[in-house]
Order: structure tokens, then sequence, then C-alpha cells
């Protein structure tokens, strides 16, 4: 079953979009927005799946899907917590920053919680203020989850997991330096992140999520030209439900809380950092990765933090080179 919200105040309206995404049915009749049918997901759940069938066999009253007008699935959230589960990536942009890391993040996940109040939508401009502040796109997973106990288990957390999309997770990086050296954290580096334009139940996807992880090629592009294509599954040392474990040790987590991968990195094939699409590897999903490679390679960053007028895709493809989550595709404002 898949999922979005049209833009409609400041929720959404809750569809249910066909499997091609070519088509949606209104859900209003069953559910008015996606985080109502969160909260009462045991109840509203089997509607929802119900209408998808009828949709899918065209038995129902349908409307074009036009990504577009979709808002992020969760135009605002409870709870927006993303974590670093590919170590990989984590290494790379520390070492950027001369920064050590620390044995202890191998087997305790980073995370940090950022503004849910306002997400921006698959084709809604980034918004930026200042070139100089170092604006970069960052491709990952995210889960949505029902409610989860504190304590919970990695298998309880596993069992929690509602939704799965892609975000943009925004940053800005010549900021983050002077907000860490504060000692709390990151505000001002983190603008509003963006979400697939539609969210996808963990048993649509099939074969494609096992043990907690999406095991699919990340697709980025930076202006039309492919910048990365990481697998999703591979090389995340900390699976979904040792992230939402983690987060969830010292409190609850309300339904509709939203947890982030981190940015999707791969190694290279030997083991070491992972090359550019261009020289045989699978590139990158953020500039970050690639400037640390540059300068581990030729002692200075090249390529430039994004600039107005650039142009960011992500997406991920089924076996038949279709979107599964519809395409996050901005331009910088």
């Amino acid at each position: 079953m898949k999922l979005a919200s049209l833009k409609q105040g400041r929720d959404g309206r809750l569809v249910v979009v066909s499997d091609d995404l070519a088509w949606y049915a209104d859900a209003g009749h069953i559910c008015a927005t996606l985080q109502a049918a969160l909260d009462d997901w045991e109840r509203i759940a089997p509607a929802l799946d119900l209408l998808a069938t009828d949709l899918r066999n065209e038995a129902i009253p349908r409307e074009r899907f036009h990504e577009h007008d979709a808002a992020a699935p969760l135009p605002r959230a409870y709870q927006w917590l993303d974590g670093s589960a590919y170590v990989n990536h984590v290494a790379l942009v520390r070492q950027a920053r001369g920064a050590e890391l620390p044995d202890s993040f191998w087997n305790d996940p980073l995370m940090y919680q950022g503004g849910s109040d306002s997400f921006l939508g698959a084709r809604d401009a980034i918004p930026l203020s200042d070139e100089s502040w170092g604006c970069d796109l960052e491709g990952e997973v995210v889960v949505v989850t029902g409610d989860v106990p504190m304590g919970a288990t990695r298998e309880e957390a596993l069992a929690a997991i509602r939704l799965v999309g892609l975000t943009n997770d925004v940053s800005l990086r010549q900021l983050i330096p002077a907000e860490l050296a504060k000692g709390f954290g990151f505000v001002q580096s983190k603008p509003a992140s963006a979400f697939s334009p539609v969210f996808v139940t963990p048993e649509a996807l099939g074969g494609w999520w096992r043990d907690g992880k999406l095991h699919r090629p990340l697709m980025v592009e930076l202006n039309g030209t492919p910048f990365g294509r990481a697998d999703a599954g591979e090389d995340m040392t900390f699976d979904f439900g040792t992230l939402i474990a983690h987060a969830a040790k010292t409190r609850t987590l309300s339904a509709g809380t939203i947890v982030g991968s981190g940015t999707v990195s791969n190694r290279d094939g030997e083991g070491g950092p992972g090359r550019p699409i261009a020289d045989g590897g699978v590139g990158y999903s953020c500039l970050a990765e690639l400037r640390t490679i540059e300068t581990i390679h030729g002692g200075a960053a090249k390529t430039p933090f994004l600039r107005r007028g650039d142009t960011v895709r992500i997406w991920m493809e089924d076996d038949r080179h279709h979107p599964i989550f519809g395409t996050i595709e901005q331009s910088v404002g």
C-alpha cells in the first residue's frame, strides 16, 4: 500500500496511491490525514488496504496522481529523529572536519532530533538565503513508526514500523562546526527536510525490505548528472530496529515518529572510500562525502556545495526501473 498527502491545510489530505503512482483515491471517508491513520493504525490500515485493492482493480473513482501536488506524506510530525547508520559516511565527514571517530560509533548509534513542525514536499524548492552556508543534499531512507514503548527491544521496534520512504535531509555544512563546538547539537545547520511523494508499507516492498533494511540502490542526480547509486542495504551498520530501540531507550515514541537512516553510503569494493560513478564506483548521497574524497586524494575539495539554480533528484527504482516512492526533485531557491 502506498500513501500520500495532497497539499491542503497544515496536515494535507490523505490519499491512497496506485502501485505505479499514476492514480489516487481519496481516503477522506476513512481518515482525513496520515497522522490520524497512524494514531489508530490497527483499525484504519485494513480499510485503507481495501481501498488500495479497489483502486488497483479500478473499482472506484480515481484521479490522476501528480507528484507536484503532494506535500510531504507527513507535512509535520510529532518527532523527527535522524540517525547515522552508515558509519563509513560518519567517518569520512568527521575526517573532513579534522575530528576523530570514536570507537563507540561502531556499536552505539549516533542520532539527533531535528525540527519536525514543517517539512518540504518532494517538489518544493530548497530555500537558501546565503550560499556561503554550504548547502548540501543528503539522500536517506526513513521509516515511520506506530507507538513504541520505552525500552523496546529491536524486535519490538521493527514490529512498530508502519511506513518506509525517502528524504533529502538538507544540511548547511559551513554552519555545523560552530554549532557542534557549542556542545548542544544541530539547530541552524539543519533546515527543513523534504520527503518522497509517497510512503509505502513494508509488506508492499516484499523482499527488498528485510532485516530492518531496504535493499535497493538509492538514485541521486545533481543537475541532471548521475551522482549516487549506493545500495541502502549495504554497509548499514545499524538497522532500523536498532535505531528505533536506541531512540526509545529512555522514552516512548509516539505514532508518527519519523526515523532516518542517515546518508546512504557504500565503501569501495576493496573496503576503501567510495568512488565517483564516472570512475566505476557507486558515487555518493551527499556532497560532503565527495568533497572529503577529493581532499584525501588531492589535498582540497573541488566540488562546490549547492548554489541557487542547482537541481537535485533522489529516488529508488523497482525491477522495471519505475520509482517506488516517487521522486524528490528540488531546485535551490
